[in-house]
């Protein structure tokens, strides 16, 4: 699966929006990025995940041309972002992973300010996500939470709707229910045709929000993953609990199915079936009594666990 995706978005010559093509940053002592390449074709989501230090921020860095590569080089929209990053300014909207704010009053002057810097006059958008993400921005940013210094950013990456955005953990800090708000405008951003590279090591809203999901680890790039080979599998898993003993011994003993484990204390079958024989197998269900039937839905997470190992929290 992992090599015909990393195949298809290396091959890509067309509607190319981010370009990073053998990006090394050695820092010594094994730290750094090495050899990292992928495409983000125009509309797409690419998910970056990876453990603490792996070097997800340091690969943001230099797409927003504030590191100078060892080797290698990255693009946005064919351009050096060293180079051109006046020009980039305008299509880009990014959000650190770590958060300093200019000396400025409150978080009011500082969102003015960057309107400013982007030539934007209408603050509408700016508004909404205000009082979705419940934010009192006249407030001091030196006094401010994490929590609230992280949707000050949030609103300064969104309101000049960007092309292009570059999110480096842009949930960090933010409560369940605000998380939810900002997975909601990444999916009318997404609904406008942006292109999206986001840092996460949240499994659950990379599996809401993106298209492929690259692996770092190290500072290596171990693996993409296109994300309809994880929501759309060939076959579909189920755990099924038996009320009897005798039922359970002998149930789906030549059934079209694999049987992945059986449980005897709690007396639990869970099976693997293909599209083709979903029917067959649910035909047999009928035959015994049972306590409970559920699908094990496979996930990003579980995939991560399988193929890669490891764990991801933390940010870098």
């Amino acid at each position: 699966m992992s090599a015909e995706t990393i195949e298809k978005i290396n091959s890509l010559t067309e509607d190319v929006v981010v370009e990073v093509s053998h990006l090394t940053k050695d820092y010594g002592k094994g730290r750094g990025i090495f050899d990292i390449s992928f495409k983000i074709p125009k509309g797409k989501v690419f998910g970056y995940c990876g453990t603490n230090g792996a070097g997800k921020t340091t690969t943001l860095r230099h797409l927003m041309g504030f590191l100078k590569p060892d080797k290698g080089y990255c693009k946005v929209n064919g351009l050096d972002p060293r180079k051109h990053g006046e020009e980039l300014k305008p299509h880009i909207g990014y959000l650190p992973g770590e958060i300093a704010f200019p000396p400025l009053d409150s978080g009011t002057a500082f969102l003015t300010s960057q309107a400013e810097m982007m030539g934007l006059k209408d603050m509408s958008k700016a508004e909404r996500i205000i009082a979705s993400l419940q934010l009192d921005p006249t407030a001091g940013l030196a006094r401010m939470s994490k929590g609230m210094k992280q949707k000050t950013a949030i609103v300064a990456a969104f309101m000049h709707s960007p092309d292009i955005y570059f999110l480096d953990e842009p949930t960090t800090g933010l409560d369940p229910l605000m998380r939810e708000t900002f997975i909601e405008f990444l999916e009318e951003e997404k609904a406008r045709g942006v292109t999206v590279l986001m840092s996460n090591h949240m499994f659950d809203e990379l599996d809401e929000t993106c298209d492929y999901v690259g692996f770092i680890k190290d500072g290596h790039l171990v693996d993409i993953v296109d994300m309809e080979d994880i929501r759309h599998r060939p076959f579909r898993e189920f755990e099924i609990g038996f009320r009897e003993a005798k039922e359970f011994q002998v149930a789906f003993t030549h059934a079209p199915c694999e049987v992945l484990r059986r449980d005897e204390d709690t007396l639990s079958i869970a099976l693997r079936v293909d599209g083709k024989s979903a029917g067959q197998v649910i035909n047999e269900l009928k035959n015994y009594e049972l306590r409970h039937v559920s699908e094990i839905k496979y996930t990003l997470e579980r995939y991560f666990l399988e193929q890669v190992g490891g764990t991801t929290n933390g940010s870098n």
